[in-house]
Formats: structure tokens, sequence, C-alpha cells
């Protein structure tokens, strides 16, 4: 009986050798073989974005030069067909990157369910070899070494035994450490992903303000016909009507609207305490403000505190719970009625007032926009309060050497901190100084104006 059990027993053993050594054989073939094709693909994504950023920077030099030209319909309409190919070739390579990602994530999603029938093949051979430990372990060692012809052929298969067992051990540990790795991974790939997402969905945005461009450039060659002279006379009534610049409303996220005029003044209140040109702190409030679809329409529970809380981000979301509840209550508002930006469906919500500044964020700054607006404690909700606190973090990120590269660099931190470098944020520092450009004209003509056609340029 005892030599029919050690027959038994050791053609287990070699079987679970076989099935370990042959799994492990197909997947790393099998790995091989979707790698190359992977490697293929990816090969030929990252050349498609090479190609379209070169597009896109050269519409952006073409933006750039022709914006140094004095105005006329020929250089305007440029600048619209390159402003609009731009957005067209940067929203090509979102989606290029996002299907990238995407198939990123599916590649990592299989190889995760490929270890987890590893590891359970392993397991099962543990359990196996554990029944047949118990098996031996019901016979005495006296029964076990009287079954052995010579007492060195069991040390050698007990040893063995051992050796098969701790490979079989070491692999299922090794295969739990790789598995944990790989979610890790396809983790990270889902918040790059949803970055991505992010940038599309505003990317989209911008080409829908882009394509009312068009369709006022459109409206410009229809009116003109195409002819300087009438082009130059449509300029020359529209630089004559301040009156309809200062009365022009300029859009606040979660605040009322204010005149045009009204923002200028609080533009350049703040530029005198922080050196932040007015028109490109309009630029950015205004970029921060229409860019989003539901403007001031969440709340601070589901979009801000509950949302960090189901991305598995419990400290964040305690200590921007604790800033905004602080905020409110120094104010004296009712947390639960005061708008904040609402969760897209990219990530969580809750920043608040025109300069879209997070709790936490607002703390850092608020003592200093108190000091400089005299408003104790400051409002983030009050334009003129985030007016100030967006110049100081703008001036922070170096905005005030007044530059065009500095700016632009100063509203890519605005936007993504120290990601600012990123290829995929570059559209937000480009339209922030587009707007820029329109307000500082629009500022020129009515300070011009009314400074007796003597233009002000801040």
């Amino acid at each position: 009986m005892l030599s029919l059990f050690k027959k038994r027993f050791w053609a287990i053993i070699f079987l679970l050798i076989f099935l370990s050594v042959a799994f492990r054989f197909s997947f790393v073939l099998g790995e091989e073989v979707d790698s190359s094709a992977v490697l293929k693909r990816r090969e030929q994504l990252e050349q498609e974005l090479v190609d379209l950023e070169k597009q896109i920077g050269g519409y952006q030099s073409v933006i750039q030069e022709k914006q140094k030209e004095s105005t006329s319909l020929e250089r305007d309409i440029a600048i619209f067909d390159a402003q609009i190919g731009k957005s067209k070739a940067e929203i090509k390579a979102r989606d290029i990157a996002i299907g990238k990602l995407s198939g990123a994530i599916n590649e990592r999603t299989k190889t995760i369910g490929t270890l987890e029938e590893k590891i359970e093949i392993e397991r099962t051979s543990l359990a196996e070899l554990l029944r047949k430990i118990y098996e031996l372990d019901s016979f005495s060692l006296v029964e076990i070494i009287l079954g052995y012809e010579n007492l060195s052929d069991f040390f050698v298969e007990s040893d063995s035994f051992d050796t098969v067992q701790e490979a079989i051990q070491a692999s299922f540990i090794n295969i739990r450490e790789i598995k944990t790795d790989t979610e890790r991974e396809r983790e990270d790939l889902k918040q790059r992903k949803q970055e991505q997402s992010e940038l599309r969905s505003i990317q989209l945005l911008e080409k829908k303000r882009l394509e009312q461009a068009e369709a006022e450039k459109n409206k410009i060659l229809k009116t003109t016909k195409g002819q300087e002279a009438a082009y130059q006379k449509l300029l020359s009534a529209k630089q004559k009507n301040a009156a309809a610049i200062r009365s022009e409303l300029f859009l606040l996220r979660g605040s009322p609207a204010i005149p045009f005029e009204k923002a200028v003044e609080y533009a350049t209140l703040a530029w005198r305490k922080t050196g932040v040109r007015p028109a490109f702190l309009l630029g950015v409030i205004s970029e921060e403000s229409e860019l989003g679809a539901n403007l001031g329409s969440g709340n601070w529970q589901d979009d801000l505190y509950n949302c960090y809380i189901r991305i598995g981000y419990k400290s964040s979301a305690e200590k921007q719970k604790n800033a905004y509840l602080e905020i409110t209550s120094e104010l004296g508002l009712n947390p639960d009625a005061m708008p904040v930006s609402k969760a897209p469906y990219y990530g969580c919500g809750g920043a608040m007032g025109p300069a879209q500044f997070m709790p936490t964020t607002w703390q850092l700054y608020k003592n200093e926009v108190a000091r400089l607006t005299g408003h104790n404690p400051p409002n983030p909700w009050d334009p003129l309060d985030a007016f100030m606190a967006a110049a100081l973090l703008l001036k922070d990120n170096g905005a005030a050497e007044g530059t065009y590269a500095a700016e632009r660099r100063a509203a890519l931190r605005y936007l993504a901190g120290g990601n600012w470098k990123k290829p995929a944020y570059s559209f937000y520092g480009d339209d922030v100084m587009a707007l820029t450009s329109k307000y500082q004209e629009q500022i020129n003509i009515i300070q011009g104006l009314a400074k007796g056609n003597q233009l002000l340029i801040f």
C-alpha cells in the first residue's frame, strides 16, 4: 500500500511541476506575442501624436506672428483659421491619447486576469500538496522508512518534496506581488485617462467657442465682401462704441456677472498691488468662468467631500471639508447654500467663486487678500476678493514679469501646477493669452477714449 502511495504521490508531484512550467511558458510566450503587437501600435500612435504636435506648433506660430501685424482683414481671417485648425488638431491629439490609455488599461486588465488564473492554479497545487502531506502524516515515521529499500532514498525524496513545496509557495507569493503591482499600475492609468478625458471635455468647449468665432469670421466676410476698406470701417465703428464695452457683462463663475468696466476696476486694483497685468488677469478669470457648463451649480457635500471619499482620498476630503466649513463659518454663510463647482464625470468639484479656488488653497491666501482689499475675512465669492486672490497666485507663478512667456507659464501653472509643461495643457495657456489680447484691446479703447483718444496700455 505504501509503495502505491509513493507512486501516486510522485506522479502528482511531477504533474504539478509540469503544469507549473507549462503555464509559465505559455504565459511568457503570450506576453511576448501581445507585447509585440501592442508595442507596434503604440509606436504608431506616438508618431501620430508627434505629427499632430508639429501641426499645433505650426498653427501657434502663425497666430503669434499674425498678432504682431497691423489689424487687417487678411490678418484677422488668418488668425481665425489658425485658431480653428489648432483646436481641431488638439482635440484629435487628445482622442489619440485617450485611446492609447484605454488600450493600456485593457492590456493591464487582461494581464491581471491571467495572473489571477495562474494564482488559482498555484493555489490548487498547494492544496493538493497539503492533502498529500496529510496522507503522509497518517503514516508513522517507522512505516514510511520501512517502505523504502534504502534509507538514503527516503531522505532524497523527502528533500525533493520540501523543495517542490517551497518553489510553489515562492511562486504563489511572487504572483501576488506582480498582481498588486499591476493593479496599482492600472489605477494609475485610470487616473491618467481621467486627466485626458477632462482635457478633452474642455477642448470640446473650446472648439465650440472657436466655431462661434468661425461664424463671426463668416459674418465679417459677408458684411465686408472681402474688402479691406469695408473691414476697417467696421473696426472703426466698433472701437468708437466704448459705452457698449463698458456695459458688456463679464461672466463670473459661482457669482453674479458684473459690467466689464467694473471688472477692469478690480483687475487694475489687483495690478497695483501685485504687478499682474489687468488684461491677463481678466483672461484667466474669463477662462476659468466660461469653461464649465455647470457654473457654480454644485454643493460641497456631494461634489467636494463625498466625491473625494468615493475616489479614495479620505484625508484630502477631510482637509477640504474642514477648510470649507471654516471659510463659510467665518463669513456667517450657510455652507449648504453656497455655490461651488459641480463634480464633472472625470473628477471632483468644490472650487469656489470667480477665481475657482479650492478651500485649502483659499486658506493659504486669505490673510494677504484681507490685507490688500480691507475685507476681513475675505470672501471667495466676492469679485474683488477673488480677483485679488487670483492675482496673488499668478504673481507667485511668475506673471508679474509681464512677458508673453511668463504670463502663459503662470496661466498653465494656475491650471495644472507642477504638470504645467505637459503638452496636453498647452491649449489653456493659448486660450488665456488670446483672451488677454482681446481684453487689452477693449481696455485700450475705453481708456483711450476717456483720455481723449490717448491710449493707456497696462
